[in-house]
């Protein structure tokens, strides 16, 4: 089944698109940055993509071990902070050209009021026993950060009051009047160390979105609090199907869920005082699980080809969770594609999903068309750039006949680049599958996975014709094509002739 897309692109024609792809990546706890293949993932990330900030959980779990007790001489207890931890895992963040988005959370075990705890690495998620030590552990953290990397350098790191509480294996009891008071002791202790921090809240993630976000801007209405920003979380699956170590969940409706942010858009434009307000979504992803296929297809990469094209209409940031698959939440996978979260796969993998990103970064220019399967931006050289996706809910074996006319010179040359993700050019997936689906990857293993997962690149040259350049291709189901037409000057060497060595012969 071939479906045909025909799109007449107008230069002067200015569309809104806010493409902020690299504001943020996510990551699991902070304690796995201490790993070596955790660092080389996000090392080639950095090096393939490039993102500015980096946010994940745990940075006051036991295992960065920042928060300590002792007993003084008079057998009074003593709060004392070892940063030892935090150092290296900050000064990685640094060389890799990352600023921290900072979550706090969650509770030191020794300070928390309860025992529940969340994940594989159980992070305890219940109140602090006294705020004054918590507050004492927020501002003691800031302001060693601030010694060590400069006040006016970690003034710039965003600061977010814990994750999703509205949710109880997050938050104790998803106690909304408790998380309300956890937000106003820790917004006036972070910006009595410095009224330059920015801080948001209240992370939430789907379950009674809209009156959390309601209540909680009521609440900082009543106690006349100005939050820098609000973050919320957006996954966009159905409940999963759990089989063995797995869950298989179906896409949900894409015009939903930009539906829902929207939703809490309109509710935070409904506040006088807090309209316009920077809305960041601190985690999105398709499915909110770490073992789920889906992840790892190219499926994924289309769909979510489609979300980056919208999601900077309502907001100012949308951080991809995460940028690799060392990730602990339900415990250490078995196998290299376990479907989990990451853009990278165990062994340095990029996954199809990776490519999506690293192309939405390359996009630099005017926006001049946006629609449901494309989006194109004019360049400053005259050239164009766009990306082209052929996104379902589910197979149906549809394909995509795209003819698109550009505005051009007809005295200049150009140079056609497309680079082309789909099941056919670029699918590590279906190659472990092939290999047997082994959990440990041989080095030749590795380095053909390594090899396979890389777009298909293909050029030509090319004139306008009547004042237009026109370019056709088909993008088989679940595709993913970016492409830049920009314009050529030859400048051959003398007595170099193309055409001629084409022919070949003499």
């Amino acid at each position: 089944m071939k479906e045909n897309r025909v799109y007449e692109i107008e230069n002067h024609k200015s569309v809104f698109f806010h493409n902020n792809v690299d504001f943020c990546i996510g990551t699991g706890r902070m304690g796995l940055a201490l790993q070596k293949e955790y660092m080389e993932q996000l090392q080639f990330v950095q090096e393939e993509i490039g993102f500015r900030h980096i946010r994940g959980h745990g940075l006051f779990s036991d295992d960065m071990a920042i928060y300590q007790e002792y007993e003084d001489e008079s057998g009074e207890k003593r709060a004392e902070y070892n940063f030892t931890y935090l150092d290296l895992v900050m000064d990685s963040y640094r060389k890799c050209g990352l600023r921290p988005f900072l979550e706090l959370g969650f509770m030191p075990d020794k300070m928390a009021s309860g025992k529940q705890t969340v994940f594989y690495w159980k992070g305890n998620v219940t109140p602090p026993g006294d705020y004054e030590d918590w507050c004492g552990l927020v501002t003691a953290t800031l302001r060693h950060l601030m010694e060590r990397y400069g006040a006016d350098e970690v003034v710039q790191w965003p600061v977010e009051v814990w994750n999703e509480p509205n949710l109880p294996g997050f938050w104790k009891d998803a106690d909304m009047e408790e998380y309300f008071l956890l937000f106003r002791k820790t917004f006036k202790a972070v910006k009595g160390v410095d009224e330059r921090f920015r801080v948001g809240g209240p992370a939430i993630c789907g379950v009674e979105d809209e009156r959390w976000i309601r209540e909680f801007l009521n609440d900082c209405r009543k106690e006349k609090l100005m939050p820098d920003f609000i973050t919320r979380h957006h996954y966009t699956t159905e409940l999963p199907k759990t089989e063995g170590h797995y869950g298989y969940a179906a896409l949900s409706d894409a015009e939903q869920g930009f539906a829902d942010l929207q939703s809490t858009r309109d509710i935070i434009d409904s506040f006088d005082e807090y309209r316009g307000l920077e809305i960041h979504l601190t985690e999105f992803n398709t499915s909110y699980i770490p073992n789920c296929p889906l992840h790892d297809t190219n499926q994924n990469a289309a769909y979510l080809a489609q979300q980056l094209s919208r999601l900077g209409d309502v907001n100012e940031s949308y951080s991809y969770w995460t940028f690799g698959d060392i990730f602990e939440e339900q415990g250490v996978p078995f196998t290299p594609f376990h479907g989990g979260f990451g853009l990278v796969a165990n062994g340095c993998i990029p996954k199809p999903t990776f490519w999506t990103f690293r192309f939405y970064k390359e996009l630099c220019g005017e926006c001049v068309h946006k629609s449901d399967d494309l989006v194109v931006v004019h360049t400053a050289d005259g050239g164009y750039q766009g990306i082209a996706w052929n996104a379902g809910k589910e197979r149906t074996g549809r394909e995509l006949q795209f003819e698109i006319a550009f505005p051009a010179e007809n005295t200049q040359e150009y140079m056609l680049l497309m680079k082309t993700v789909d099941e056919d050019t670029c699918n590590p997936l279906r190659l472990w599958h092939d290999m047997g689906e082994p959990s440990s990857l041989s080095e030749r293993q590795k380095k053909l996975l390594q090899d396979c997962a890389k777009p298909l690149i293909s050029s030509r040259r090319m004139k306008a014709e009547e004042g237009k350049l026109r370019i056709s291709f088909t993008e088989k189901e679940f595709g993913v094509v970016y492409f830049e037409i920009r314009p050529v000057t030859a400048k051959s060497d003398r007595g170099y002739d193309y055409d001629r060595v084409m022919r070949g012969g003499a």
